[in-house]
């Protein structure tokens, strides 16, 4: 996993720009679908004194876009460390069993054997993805397999457990289903969808930049995922283009949960996430809840609308300090339906009501006998319903 921003490789380097579909996280680099190795990654030094940051004026070249994969990472966690500690133990002892954690939508035990192994999808620091057809039935599926080795080694031994039991618990078609998992003494298995459009990474780096009519749809696919994870008390943590798969018919799937945590409390303090699509709270180390996936998704709109996240830069601490001070600017391109959108997804205040607001099925927002009020934006309203 690179450090302080550092990009992986060009995936079309290998020639396996659809075929990493069903790779539940990049496979590119040092990890596949897991969060990277947090002993050297640090929370950046903030100034005492935050001045604004202007965004540089400097026109951008044609169609800008993002042309190398992001790296993620994860930081220390706010909880106790003992209370950590205590929990990455016990799920050392889960692993250790082989049934421990064998898991099936249906009835059915399945096993390794159960499986046809088809082809190489991808391959990471701790293990591999192959496409797979079940002997069976024969449905395609997308295989994922991590050494327990690795994953001990670098203590994601409980962060692949929520992964596991998120991932269980979540059924929605604009996300990616885990119908099997079980384990051998030396390996774990996961059991996913295989999706075989590509990732939006690939296809937004070939075209430089989409529609707004394509965006509203990813947007809106996007949103009600998000809405379902939410109300379920879990925080995502690591939207952007790696992770967003296409299917056949063009729809998207949220993939690599790695950096997933359920959050009944309603907070958590980790420091992790994607430098670039990283919120203010999260920077600011003082406790964040399901917001902060609102504002991934704001960064996530700017870029397929322009090519490029609305505060990028290079140089890892400018663009923290962008995130943190830095003016939005649009260009001339963008309508002024979406700037109002960036808007409020971008900006901390007006976003913080969007972890309050809950969408009915036609699409339009609802709230609960306790509501806030309504807020209108370019004659468009939204009521906000309590915090959960």
């Amino acid at each position: 996993m690179g450090q302080n921003g550092s990009k992986k490789g060009d995936k079309n380097s290998k020639g396996k720009g659809d075929k990493t579909a069903a790779l539940n996280g990049s496979t590119s680099g040092t990890k596949v679908g897991m969060v990277g190795d947090s002993s050297t990654m640090k929370k950046p030094k903030l100034p005492e004194t935050k001045p604004p940051v202007e965004v540089e004026r400097t026109a951008p070249a044609p169609n800008p876009v993002r042309t190398e994969k992001s790296h993620r990472f994860v930081g220390k966690d706010g909880e106790i460390t003992p209370d950590m500690e205590r929990r990455e133990e016990e799920a050392k002892k889960a692993a250790a069993s082989p049934n421990a954690v064998a898991f099936a939508r249906s009835s059915q035990k399945v096993t390794v054997d159960d499986f046809e192994l088809l082809t190489l999808i991808g391959k990471g620091s701790f293990g591999k993805v192959m496409q797979v057809r079940k002997k069976d039935d024969g449905r395609i599926y997308a295989m994922k397999v991590l050494r327990k080795e690795a994953i001990i080694a670098r203590k994601q031994v409980a962060h692949t457990m929520a992964e596991r039991n998120i991932l269980k618990k979540v059924q929605h078609p604009f996300i990616v289903s885990l119908h099997f998992a079980f384990q051998t003494e030396a390996k774990l298995y996961m059991i996913l969808d295989y999706v075989n459009g590509g990732e939006l990474f690939f296809h937004l780096k070939k075209e430089g930049k989409f529609s707004e009519a394509r965006v509203r749809l990813y947007a809106a696919e996007i949103a009600l995922a998000l809405q379902q994870l939410h109300s379920m008390n879990i925080v995502y943590r690591d939207l952007k283009p790696e992770n967003i798969l296409l299917d056949a018919d063009g729809h998207i799937k949220i993939t690599d949960f790695g950096l997933s945590k359920e959050i009944p409390e309603g907070v958590t303090h980790t420091f992790c996430g994607t430098p670039e699509y990283l919120a203010p709270e999260v920077l600011k180390g003082q406790g964040h809840g399901t917001a902060v996936d609102w504002w991934s998704l704001g960064t996530l709109i700017y870029e397929m609308l322009t090519g490029l996240p609305p505060f990028y830069s290079q140089n890892i601490n400018i663009m923290y300090q962008k995130i943190l001070n830095g003016e939005l600017r649009y260009p001339p391109t963008v309508s002024l339906d979406a700037q109002s959108l960036l808007d409020g997804l971008l900006t901390p205040t007006r976003r913080s009501g969007l972890a309050r607001t809950r969408l009915t099925t036609s699409g339009r927002t609802r709230s609960s006998a306790r509501s806030t009020g309504t807020s209108s934006t370019t004659g468009r309203s939204r009521r906000r319903s309590s915090p959960r």
